[in-house]
């Protein structure tokens, strides 16, 4: 848990510029006060996706705080202490994580990659929308749960169930 009592959640992808993206924009803002949120890549693009970015600022978010990062940030001395870590695409699920602070918690809640849609900016708008609300969907979800008094079995059984929600890749 970080200093304010608070889980710290990072959010996983391959690139860190998409989906991982979206999810710790969304933890940081329903779960303030009760979760800390922090995305991360393997292989990090360097910046954010465009899609994800206007997203991002049509929903009211200050999108100049989101950067793409190393996981590797994460297993460093100082880092936060990771309680969760959620994997949101199925390359990322399959790698080997570095050991982060805190031996957190792992569950996947794999989504088609919005990155990937071909078309014009309506048709990327519109894939970067349906993977917000699906993510969105299963922070709900999380949050109802009762995390701060779960052992770590009954955390990772109950955030992978939300994983199989609609639209799973």
């Amino acid at each position: 848990m970080s200093a304010t009592g608070a889980l710290n959640i990072l959010v996983l992808c391959t690139g860190n510029s998409a989906r991982s993206i979206l999810g710790e924009a969304l933890i940081a803002r329903k779960g303030a006060g009760r979760v800390c949120a922090y995305s991360a890549g393997s292989q990090p693009k360097g910046v954010p996706h465009p899609g994800a970015l206007r997203l991002l600022a049509r929903e009211g978010y200050d999108v100049a705080a989101f950067r793409s990062k190393s996981w590797d940030e994460f297993a460093v001395p100082g880092a936060p202490r990771i309680d969760i870590a959620i994997t949101v695409c199925g390359n990322a699920a399959g790698e080997t994580c570095p050991l982060f602070i805190g031996a957190p918690v792992r569950a996947h809640w794999g989504l088609p990659d919005p990155a990937d849609v071909a078309g014009d900016a309506a048709a990327v708008d519109a894939a970067f929308a349906e993977t917000y609300r699906l993510l969105d969907m299963r922070l709900r979800a999380m949050l109802a749960l009762p995390l701060e008094t779960m052992s770590a079995a009954e955390r990772r059984a109950a955030l992978n169930s939300i994983g199989a929600m609609e639209g799973a890749a």
